[in-house]
């Protein structure tokens, strides 16, 4: 491990537990995005946002933090892109569309629901994102984040950055509970990407120091992560 994702570590560790200790998100939270408390009311500010009345297509983790996003998106008419959990398919991504959906948004926005109705799409046939809503344990008001430490958000994002899906214009925000935002600073590597805005229960926080890698960085991935997620195995047959 890194000194950098020793620093990274130590920040989620302090998060967690303020977070528990301060009653923002239950006990099991521990070693995870954590599913706080008052994620309803967070998907109810982030809906009143300009940038989410404007957007068509929301990506979106498949987090628990994150379902009441997801279901006020397909609710809203947007078409939702969620990721397989692990990104454990050659096609990446599933596709929500609320004008066919068979279930309600509130089933077909969870994991098991998704698995059951959403179609399986690769990158290659994503349409381009208006609003990336990602998992995290820790933000601070530069934008800065972390996520548990997997890497899948950052590999996400720069799969579909690679392929123009995320531009410019997409922007990026992170629903948390208020105990998440911190006022130290969080280390950023190469292939890390910065928030747009931070939304919790009670506030919207425009961040203004904007990060985007360029796509997806090979020298920080390993071969073991390469060949557990099919689309990075393929891409790096190509090169």
């Amino acid at each position: 491990m890194t000194n950098i994702d020793q620093a990274k570590q130590a920040v989620r560790e302090r998060v967690w537990r303020r977070l528990i200790d301060g009653g923002g998100a239950p006990a099991d939270s521990y070693g995870k995005i954590p599913g706080f408390y008052g994620a309803e009311a967070t998907a109810e500010r982030l809906a009143g946002l300009d940038e989410w009345q404007r957007a068509a297509i929301v990506k979106a983790n498949p987090d628990w933090a994150q379902l009441p996003v997801r279901v006020r998106a397909l609710k809203d008419g947007k078409r939702v892109y969620m990721a397989v959990p692990r990104m454990a398919s050659l096609q990446p991504f599933y596709l929500l569309d609320p004008e066919n959906l068979t279930l309600p948004p509130e089933e077909a926005a969870e994991k098991k629901g998704a698995a059951q109705v959403a179609r399986r799409v690769g990158v290659e046939e994503v349409e381009p994102i208006d609003i990336v809503v990602c998992g995290s344990v820790a933000v601070n008001r530069s934008g800065a984040r972390i996520g548990k430490g997997a890497g899948y958000s950052d590999l996400e994002v720069a799969l579909l950055i690679e392929a123009g899906l995320v531009t410019e214009s997409t922007v990026i925000v992170a629903p948390v509970h208020e105990l998440q935002v911190i006022e130290d600073d969080i280390p950023e590597t190469e292939h890390d990407f910065s928030v747009d805005y931070i939304v919790t229960p009670d506030a919207v926080i425009p961040c203004a120091n904007r990060r985007r890698p360029s796509g997806l960085v090979w020298a920080d991935l390993s071969s073991e992560k390469i060949a557990a997620i099919p689309a990075l195995a393929a891409r790096a047959g190509q090169r």
